[in-house]
């Protein structure tokens, strides 16, 4: 089992094991409080446990302040409009309104049970508005708390095994672009590759920007970001292959720019500073500009296609040289805390 699928079977067990104990503890800890529709504390720990650990605060803090909206348009409405049916239409269009101007709609389900508690009961006194907000403080409450344990270490173990492989996957692709350039192959591989490597790299994404928003320390981001930077360097070799496509012929100088992508596939890693393979690709530049000039229409627009093939390889190295310039300190050092670590 690979450790995509080990992290997602892991995570779903553990979200199910927290759901199914954070509402029973909620619905007993409402009826030992002796409140009314105890059953709905459960209800909303489930609502608020299915979201990041970040989240989880968030939409507490959101389900709070709507709450005392929501309460109030409850008074407001249930107490002059004489159907049952109207006077709750009525109220669930002012809250969904609330909730989408102010972009907080995952508040909407919880605010829409309290609702039909103060249609049912039409009771509108103190103690019920407080019994009401004790469902919701114990709901929100045993979440956060459950939300507190997340297999952070099994998903950053996840995470890096999927760095690993992004950089394995792209090293062949290089080598396949240069066999390309050295005739050795027809290199339709390659982009085949690349296509599926963009599709993984999403999933990747997903997968660091959920532990990004599970964990407490800012800088894992950096996760984040590393995906990224591999997602927007496969649009530099997407324009790389169609550069390459438009040659009619290969010129003689495709071997120099097939070494130097043999070389690149070296330093396809995650912290190196691409800097020496920019300075060595604009010798080449100078070189090839010191090159006897075409003497035939075809060979011109083949030289020119290898010159745009380096500007592809350039923008390539460029996307890592700003990722690693934007690392801070605190980032590089979590770097090397796993590299001693041996992750």
């Amino acid at each position: 089992m690979n450790e995509k699928l080990k992290y997602k079977l892991g995570n779903t067990i553990l979200l199910s094991a927290k759901i199914g104990i954070g509402a029973s503890v909620a619905i007993y800890i409402a009826e030992l409080l002796d409140l009314q529709y105890a059953t709905s504390a459960g209800i909303i720990t489930l609502l608020t446990l299915i979201t990041t650990r970040w989240g989880t605060f968030r939409l507490s803090v959101q389900r709070l302040l709507t709450y005392i909206a929501s309460v109030i348009i409850c008074w407001l409405v249930f107490s002059i409009v004489p159907s049952m049916w109207i006077e709750y239409g009525i109220f669930l269009f002012l809250v969904v309104l609330m909730t989408e101007w102010l972009g907080w709609k995952s508040t909407l389900s919880v605010n829409a049970v309290i609702g039909t508690h103060f249609l049912t009961t039409q009771d509108f006194s103190m103690k019920f508005a407080i019994n009401e907000l004790l469902l919701v403080v114990i709901g929100i409450s045993i979440a956060i708390i459950l939300n507190l344990f997340h297999i952070n270490s099994t998903h950053e173990n996840g995470i890096i095994h999927s760095m690993r492989h992004v950089e394995h996957e792209m090293k062949k692709i290089l080598e396949e672009v240069a066999g390309y350039l050295l005739q050795q192959s027809a290199g339709v591989r390659a982009w085949d590759d690349v296509i599926k490597l963009e599709k993984e790299l999403e999933e990747y994404v997903e997968l660091a920007s959920e532990y990004h928003h599970n964990t407490f320390q800012t800088h894992q981001d950096y996760y984040v970001a590393y995906f990224e930077m591999r997602m927007r360097q496969c649009g530099a070799l997407h324009n790389l292959h169609s550069e390459m496509r438009r040659m009619q012929q290969m010129p003689k100088q495709a071997h120099i720019v097939a070494d130097f992508i043999m070389d690149i596939t070296q330093y396809v890693t995650e912290m190196n500073d691409p800097k020496k393979q920019i300075e060595q690709l604009e010798r080449i530049l100078e070189h090839l500009r010191n090159e006897p000039l075409p003497e035939t229409h075809e060979e011109f627009e083949a030289r020119a296609e290898l010159y745009h093939v380096l500007m592809d390889l350039e923008e390539f190295l460029l996307y890592k040289k700003r990722f690693v310039e934007e690392i801070d300190e605190t980032q590089f050092r979590v770097y090397w805390k796993r590299e001693i670590e041996g992750k």
